[in-house]
């Protein structure tokens, strides 16, 4: 692929969109109080100490640098792997910067505020799935395109399978001159 990193104006994206929304609902919600948009969905803003589903957010803050390390190594290890893509590996490619573009904007809260901002709120009946933001979404299409590439790869053939199914296989002590060539 030509010049992979130009794939991170993606990254950028997600970056602006989701610190863009992020300021909007602090801006205009209200903490904890749920506003309806459908019967199954409320923006309601909520405050994230811990990682995805709440996990470690009780804690004493460790976990928030913990986060934010974590977060970092997994944009430069991503943004590396993305440099060495080879053309044709798009999905990857995309995949790749939608999860570094998710990292870096929950990253930014973790920094600035110490807390991920939180604002989508999906439920059925009393039965909550807990809040979540753009760069989640960004970060679970992300890690959905690199499953689904993955699958993808596996049912490809190999290119050293496929070439030594197209060479001819030899039984010892043949070559591949006939017997009368010497």
């Amino acid at each position: 692929m030509q010049r992979p990193l130009r794939w991170l104006w993606l990254s950028l994206v997600v970056i602006v969109l989701d610190l863009g929304i992020k300021a909007l609902a602090s801006a205009h919600l209200d903490y904890g109080r749920p506003l309806e948009v459908l019967p199954i969905f409320n923006l309601t803003l909520l405050h994230n100490t811990g990682a995805a589903f709440s996990f470690l957010a009780e804690h004493a803050g460790w976990q928030r640098w913990l986060f934010a390390f974590i977060a970092i190594g997994a944009s430069i290890g991503l943004t590396i792997w993305l440099s060495r893509l080879k053309r044709g590996e798009t999905l990857t490619a995309i995949s790749l910067t939608l999860v570094i573009g998710g990292a870096i904007g929950n990253l930014y809260d973790r920094l600035v505020h110490g807390y991920v901002v939180d604002y989508l709120s999906f439920h059925w009946g009393d039965w909550y799935y807990p809040a979540f933001n753009l760069a989640d979404t960004a970060i679970t299409l992300g890690a959905v395109g690199l499953v689904l590439q993955s699958l993808f790869d596996s049912r490809r053939p190999k290119a050293s399978q496929a070439a030594s199914k197209d060479e001819p296989s030899f039984t010892k002590g043949e070559s591949s001159s006939t017997k009368g060539d010497s």
